[in-house]
């Protein structure tokens, strides 16, 4: 048998690729985190799987499920939100399925940061403005952040930063961003980017905190800053269609 970790996407069902709807069409045993996850995208499970929410379960009660389906040789479908390898927990799982020999194999799934821009129609890496993504989180009620992983220094590139598990500190990642960004930057939150009851919040350094404290937004929400994210910033066009400039797809330059 084989555990396969499954990125459901950020939430819309029909953003599960076609492989994870195919393994999770064929596993007799499917554990789902339903806090993050619908109910739907594990709709697909075989009629008679034994399916389970493991949002109330700890983490040796899943695995213990995970024993159990190895024992009589049948397939695991472990579905995760966006993409397992982005604070998925699956770390701690795949140590334990090494220690016991149980197989895993892990495939990706949207992430929320993807889904996010997607929803706001728009480029997290413009030419000349931002070229790089930080993803990132606060610690909150999780597991501490290691040395040197800070805002701060994130911040010190200018470039553009998803942080999740925020939305509860907002006034504090504004006190912290606003001497590398300015208070006029640009900050988008996008809570539960692709879900029906999606909603996308634009403001300022200025002016975020009131905004989403008026929608009373309190959880599942990314947060993202930088000038990439200003709706008019005047950037030069990419050099990946220039005629100008040929590539070995495009040897000879267009006059």
């Amino acid at each position: 048998m084989t555990v396969f970790f499954i990125g459901a996407g950020p939430g819309d069902p029909e953003l599960l690729t076609l492989k994870a709807a195919r393994v999770i069409g064929a596993c007799p045993v499917c554990l789902y985190a339903g806090s993050l996850v619908p109910e739907e995208v594990v709709g697909c499970a075989p009629e008679g799987a034994r399916v389970m929410d493991t949002a109330p379960m700890t983490l040796e009660e899943t695995h213990a499920e995970i024993v159990a389906a190895h024992a009589r040789g049948e397939d695991v479908a472990r579905v995760h939100s966006g993409d397992p390898s982005l604070y998925g927990a699956i770390a701690e799982q795949i140590r334990r399925l090494k220690e016991a020999g149980i197989p895993y194999e892990i495939i990706p799934g949207v992430p929320a940061y993807a889904a996010a821009a997607a929803a706001l129609g728009t480029e997290l890496t413009v030419p000349e403005i931002a070229q790089s993504i930080v993803l990132t989180r606060m610690s909150m009620k999780s597991t501490g952040m290691p040395e040197g992983e800070t805002l701060e220094n994130f911040a010190a590139t200018g470039t553009t930063l998803a942080i999740h598990l925020g939305i509860r500190a907002l006034r504090d990642i504004a006190r912290r961003l606003i001497p590398f960004y300015g208070e006029s930057c640009p900050v988008v939150v996008v809570y539960r980017a692709s879900w029906p009851d999606q909603q996308i919040i634009r403001g300022t350094f200025a002016d975020i905190h009131g905004k989403v404290r008026a929608a009373k937004l309190t959880r599942t929400a990314l947060i993202l800053v930088g000038p990439a994210l200003a709706e008019n910033h005047g950037f030069p066009d990419s050099a990946l269609y220039d005629a100008a400039k040929p590539h070995v797809l495009r040897p000879v330059a267009k006059v």
